[in-house]
């Protein structure tokens, strides 16, 4: 007996990103609170990162909390009713309950109840992740629209002692709303692991180690030098391979919106790939410092918001993180 053949989705020939939304906290942190801790000063932090400021969440502001605002915008920006939303994915390296995912959590709040939902755990690169799993879905069928999130308390999982870290890192929300399009506006994804390095950036122990209470609460680390040599290798490569594969040249870029891990890596980047004057190059980390999987949506609401990248222009994301993770493509802005 033949088996029958399976029946399979079809969706559209592209998806492209409707609407952007986001949240930044309301306490502002500069580097004068920052640096009372570390030894440091405000010039030190300055000259190293580029961070002027950044936000810390307050005991009411959660990943989920954050993450449900800025998805209620970006739905409103797109003009899309939530209950037709078919999938949530939420990057977060910092949502501190393993079970259940927050991503459910934030579909019922933003009333998406019915949509399937789920966490992406791919550290600085989870919104880039998380945007070619919802170009996929969107194209083959299996979902209409797809919420794309990344929220970030870091404020919870770094030492504000530890003077490599308490620096860096900042909390917020960014996310996107990604549907069906005639023509692609989300391009090939170039991405991969090096899980050999793993420890470059990660908890300095396991929660279980905190069981019995006799151990600290587990906080992350970074082994700085080793983490700026492979992203300022790394992030002009995959760049190159994310144009290539969207069959497009850097001078076609009306914005470059890398992670905001450090502004020395960004502006490293931008001269490796030779832009030209016309690309607007994100530096939300001057005001935002690096929030991980939000960095690049707060990013790219930043430019839009001034008016420095405008609606419809080619743009190159690239994130990168702990893992260590890559991702990079490019969108056409909404």
């Amino acid at each position: 007996m033949t088996a029958k053949a399976l029946r399979t989705a079809r969706g559209p020939a592209g998806s492209r990103i409707l609407g952007i939304g986001v949240y930044r906290p309301t306490r502002v942190v500069d580097n004068d609170e920052v640096s009372a801790r570390i030894d440091s000063s405000d010039t030190w932090i300055r000259r190293r990162s580029g961070i002027a400021t950044r936000r810390f969440a307050g005991e009411e502001e959660t990943v989920v909390t954050m993450a449900a605002e800025a998805s209620v915008k970006a739905l409103a920006h797109a003009g899309v009713d939530p209950a037709v939303v078919g999938m949530v994915l939420l990057a977060s390296m910092s949502h501190l309950e393993q079970a259940p995912a927050a991503a459910p959590r934030v579909a019922h709040l933003i009333g998406s109840g019915a949509a399937a939902a789920t966490d992406i755990g791919a550290a600085c690169a989870g919104f880039c992740y998380a945007l070619a799993l919802a170009d996929s879905l969107v194209r083959s069928g299996s979902a209409g629209h797809v919420l794309v999130v990344g929220a970030e308390k870091m404020s919870d999982i770094i030492d504000p002692e530890d003077r490599g870290t308490a620096f860096l890192f900042g909390d917020g929300a960014g996310a996107v709303v990604v549907g069906p399009a005639e023509t692609p506006g989300i391009g090939p994804v170039v991405w991969g692991s090096d899980g050999e390095r793993h420890r470059l950036i990660a908890h300095d122990r396991s929660w279980l180690a905190t069981r019995d209470g006799s151990t600290p609460w587990p906080v992350l680390r970074m082994a700085g030098p080793e983490v700026f040599r492979w992203a300022t290798r790394s992030v002009p490569e995959v760049s190159r391979q994310a144009l290539d594969a969207a069959g497009i040249d850097a001078t076609d870029l009306a914005a470059f919106i890398p992670h905001q891990a450090n502004a020395r890596i960004v502006d490293s980047a931008a001269k490796a790939l030779g832009l030209p004057p016309h690309t607007a190059v994100a530096k939300d980390i001057a005001e935002s410092g690096n929030t991980s999987a939000a960095s690049i949506p707060l990013a790219m609401d930043s430019l839009l918001s001034h008016g420095a990248a405008p609606s419809g222009g080619h743009a190159l994301l690239v994130g990168f993180g702990a893992g260590l993770v890559h991702a990079a493509q490019v969108v056409t802005l909404p």
